[in-house]
């Protein structure tokens, strides 16, 4: 199987544009075409549906894409490890991440990576939900959820500090909670089936059953419902730190940390050969966010 064809059908998956495809590999249309031709014979299935307006994969064509990518990468990985790492990473890096934390801390991230690495292409992809990795072929997925998975590897990037915050007009109107039991008596914002608060106290762990009107699955949408003043909730700190800077939110029960223990992981499929272009990105956002994240660093500029 020719390495050339396999980056030529990775781009044009990507792209959908075998011209496009081409021509950013040095090849004209009618030898990118020629090209696909020969791989789809070689394979025995047809990988693209092409028409005169559309390029599109065919079934065969998603299934295949992934293994396609983990080829290319394990070649990448073999290259640098007998000596050819000399040479800038290239290729593209599929990346998931969660909404919230992706927009607002990745896309930065990721454009002064890029400076540093021009050779590598990044195709993010932001969601909420928990994706598999091998089946979505992800080169990594950055998440503070904990990992499950006994066949991806994880590596921490940054803690995920998380505190109880809301706004001062909702702490005027009814009050600034004292004691995680004051919390009974106040309206929160959560997200769904996280409804119980535990706190760590003197006297031991306190689980708190919350009254809740407003539930969601976003972090930002939790964020700005407190905003309006609608009720205590739960925010990480590198979703909030701009608002309690402004003062638009204040922290409270600061003296009663919650019983979460958290982290924002970078995690990638099991493997011996971890490619070049996954390898300078973690160690990159490793860098990038370091052992005090900036967001936790503007925060104790205000103490």
């Amino acid at each position: 199987m020719n390495i050339e064809h396999l980056q030529l059908f990775i781009r044009v998956a990507n792209t959908l544009n075998i011209s496009q495809a081409g021509q950013e590999l040095g090849l004209s249309a009618a030898v990118a075409s020629t090209h696909l031709n020969k791989l789809e014979k070689s394979l025995g299935v047809k990988l693209i549906y092409r028409t005169t307006r559309q390029i599109s994969l065919t079934e065969e064509g998603r299934i295949f894409l992934p293994h396609a990518e983990s080829v290319l990468s394990a070649v990448e990985a073999a290259r640098a490890a007998v000596g050819s790492g000399n040479t800038n990473p290239k290729g593209i890096l599929r990346m998931t991440a969660s909404a919230s934390f992706g927009r607002q801390h990745l896309v930065p991230a990721i454009g002064s990576f890029l400076k540093k690495y021009p050779d590598i292409q990044i195709d993010m992809s932001f969601s909420d939900a928990m994706v598999d990795l091998v089946e979505g072929g992800f080169d990594v997925a950055i998440r503070s959820a904990p990992l499950k998975d006994s066949n991806l590897i994880a590596r921490k990037l940054a803690n995920d500090r998380r505190i109880v915050c809301a706004s001062p007009s909702y702490l005027e109107q009814f009050g600034i909670p004292m004691h995680p039991n004051d919390v009974k008596h106040h309206q929160c914002v959560n997200f769904r089936d996280r409804d119980i608060w535990t706190f760590k106290t003197a006297e031991g762990k306190i689980a708190i059953k919350t009254n809740t009107k407003i539930r969601t699955d976003n972090g930002e949408s939790m964020r700005d419902a407190s905003l309006e003043g609608l009720g205590l909730a739960i925010s990480s700190t590198w979703n909030i730190y701009k608002h309690l800077q402004r003062g638009e939110l204040v922290q409270v029960l600061d003296e009663y940390p919650l019983d979460i223990d958290v982290a924002i992981w970078a995690v990638y499929p099991s493997s011996r050969l971890v490619p070049p272009k996954l390898r300078v990105f973690i160690d990159f956002l490793s860098t990038w966010f370091g052992d005090t994240p900036y967001w936790e660093s503007e925060l104790s500029a205000l103490v």
